[in-house]
């Protein structure tokens, strides 16, 4: 039988209030250096998909693009509509397009003298770009997220953007595009009051 001394039992006690420092610091330490203080700048693209492995309705590819925008941190006040579709509604189109007009995060020191929006304070968020639930059905979508990559991204202030493609026109290949970054978000209070606004 083993028998619990009162220092046997302070040495769990110890490790695990050392432990809880630590992990405190460690908390502290990645919230400290992720804070970042941003202002809205506007934004204004057109995009046209040219693909041959999957084909887009106007309408299909604007709630595409909608979400990528949203995932990548643009404001939800962002506009994007149709253009140059010649098809009818849901049928594929052959070269839809959007246009957009949006606000994205820069850093405040990143930013304009003119700029006119408030600095709000704002962080670091991993985002990995999902297309489709089924990875059969967003195999399909590797020439949409190489586009998005080219043309969409450069819009954005991301780091560590992690981007692999094998895509082949006509071939699906499970999990062979991805593509995944950090992109800066405003925090939860000031994201719901820019929304408002």
């Amino acid at each position: 039988m083993r028998v619990l001394t009162r220092r046997s039992l302070h040495r769990p006690l110890a490790a695990s209030v050392a432990l809880g420092l630590l992990l405190s610091s460690a908390c502290w330490a990645e919230s400290s250096d992720d804070g970042q203080s941003s202002v809205w700048a506007p934004k204004e693209f057109q995009f046209i998909y040219q693909g041959f492995t999957t084909k887009y309705s106007c309408d299909g590819l604007l709630d595409k693009v909608r979400t990528v925008l949203l995932n990548l941190g643009a404001r939800k006040d962002l506009q994007v509509n149709s253009l140059g579709c010649v098809g009818r509604s849901g049928v594929p189109d052959p070269f839809p397009g959007v246009s957009v007009k949006m606000n994205v995060l820069v850093p405040a020191s990143a930013a304009t003298a003119s700029a006119d929006e408030p600095a709000i304070p704002s962080h670091w968020k991993p985002m990995k770009l999902q297309l489709d639930r089924s990875p059969l059905a967003e195999a399909g979508e590797c020439e949409l997220v190489e586009q998005v990559k080219q043309k969409i991204l450069p819009l954005f202030t991301t780091r560590n953007v992690d981007f692999k493609s094998i895509c082949i026109p006509h071939q699906l290949s499970p999990g062979g595009t991805s593509l995944s970054a950090e992109v800066l978000t405003a925090d939860q209070k000031t994201a719901g009051v820019a929304a408002a606004n």
